[in-house]
């Protein structure tokens, strides 16, 4: 049986346009022919002369140019282009690194936020070209900036130009993978010659070479590792500046870039951790730097080449006092500690270890920390002696150091060797306390033991 058709509905024909459709149309449809093929994508914008179109850039900000960037391929050709033209790089590339007038908090942050900015429309922009191309590209745009240059600027210190560049390119590389970085990093250290200024650097006599050495510390800081978020980008960076060099090197570099500096000029102290105790502040960059590497885990750093780092760090540029060898210990965290104390334990340097202990203590004591954490870690470290009697020596030893470095420090203040504000007899005492705050700790230890 033939089916019906239901006919109950409106059937359209296939038949042109009403006039009334067409006029609704705007005017850009109606000029598109056979012209727009190559030029489609750039919607009702193909009707507007370029100048129009750059003109109206103008009125976007660098994050509406950003997402404009990624309408199509041509409609970011376009805005490149725009880039490169002088009203366009000049309106985009802020230069005013140096501007005092406005409170330098809010002033800093706006600049930093719009080279944030900048670098995520580099990046949509340069998308679809090779990584080589796309840095010699942004390279040619920025070349303009003076202060984005190794030796660009005549007050570094005081210049924003260093971390505005850094906050770019950490923006343009963020999720790129690590062979990527590899090349981005080559490519600094071609444009910048970093490597043969770290060569200068780490083979001459520390401080001889003080306005390189600080140049180093801020492009290194302020380009490379201060912007990232994640530790492992971080963690990254730094393995790419000090893995190419041997140990010693390493430990320089690192002394370079995070020691501590002058408040006056910014320029690396090298006596600072020779001649006297030191406080937290001149001590955290290193210790952090130290824990980042540790604490990421990655393949390229074991924790033997990380203690064997501090080990050589220890004596940059000469052999440091124990208590701020101690002090470094403390902040890098209870791992490394244990770790640098363990392999001392290990190697048969179990008079060294004592020392340290005692200067644990020592710093515990001054700053206030719970001295039941340096007697643990004593009895932590215990543990790693394989027989009773190298446990019972060791434990002589902490012993005979707690009474030898009270009696140097004695000695020194017997025989006129004091200072003006009397550092030495207050160190003398801050140890006496320390001296018997680690004992009262031993005897809890032991009495609870009992006690179970």
């Amino acid at each position: 049986m033939a089916s019906r058709i239901n006919t109950s509905f409106t059937l359209i024909p296939n038949q042109k346009y009403r006039r009334s459709n067409r006029r609704s149309n705007s005017y850009f449809s109606d000029t598109l022919g056979s012209e727009s093929q190559p030029l489609s994508t750039l919607g009702n914008f193909k009707a507007l002369p370029l100048e129009i179109f750059q003109i109206i850039l103008r009125y976007l900000s660098v994050k509406d140019i950003s997402m404009l960037s990624m309408v199509s391929k041509t409609v970011s050709q376009h805005i490149i282009n725009y880039i490169s033209t002088s009203s366009g790089s000049k309106r985009l590339l802020l230069q005013d690194f140096h501007n005092l007038e406005l409170p330098s908090k809010r002033q800093d942050s706006a600049i930093l936020e719009h080279y944030r900015s900048l670098g995520l429309l580099f990046k949509r922009c340069t998308l679809l070209l090779p990584t080589r191309e796309r840095l010699k590209y942004i390279h040619r745009i920025l070349a303009e900036v003076s202060c984005f240059k190794f030796n660009g600027c005549a007050a570094p210190i005081q210049c924003l130009g260093l971390p505005c560049y850094g906050m770019f390119l950490q923006t343009l590389t963020a999720g790129w993978d690590e062979l990527e970085c590899h090349r981005v990093y080559n490519f600094l250290c071609e444009l910048t010659d970093l490597s043969r200024k770290m060569q200068t650097v780490v083979c001459s006599k520390p401080g001889s070479a003080r306005k390189l050495e600080l140049r180093i510390r801020l492009f290194c800081r302020s380009v490379l590792l201060d912007h990232w978020i994640h530790q492992s980008d971080s963690a990254f960076w730094l393995t790419r500046i000090l893995k190419p060099w041997p140990m010693v090197n390493q430990a320089r570099l690192l002394y370079i870039i995070f020691g501590p500096i002058s408040p006056q000029d910014g320029q690396v102290v090298w006596q600072k951790m020779i001649e006297e105790p030191t406080d937290e502040s001149s001590l955290k960059g290193l210790a952090d730097a130290i824990k980042l590497l540790y604490d990421t885990g990655t393949k390229e750093w074991t924790a033997d080449d990380v203690i064997s780092l501090v080990d050589e760090l220890s004596v940059v540029p000469r052999e440091w006092l124990l208590e701020n060898n101690a002090r470094l210990l403390i902040l890098s965290g209870n791992n490394i500690c244990f770790t640098f104390m363990a392999s001392k334990a290990v190697n048969g340097r179990a008079i060294e270890l004592a020392k340290l202990i005692v200067f644990l203590a020592l710093v515990c004591e001054k700053e206030l920390y719970c001295m039941d954490w340096a007697v643990k870690m004593m009895q932590k470290v215990c543990k790693v002696f394989s027989t009773p009697v190298e446990r019972n020596n060791f434990l002589q030893s902490v012993a005979n150091a707690f009474a030898c470095v009270i009696m140097e420090m004695l000695q020194s203040i017997m025989s006129g060797d004091r200072d003006e504000d009397d550092r030495s007899f207050l160190n003398l005492f801050h140890l006496v306390h320390a001296q018997a705050n680690f004992h009262k700790e031993v005897l809890y230890l032991t009495m609870n033991t009992l006690s179970t």
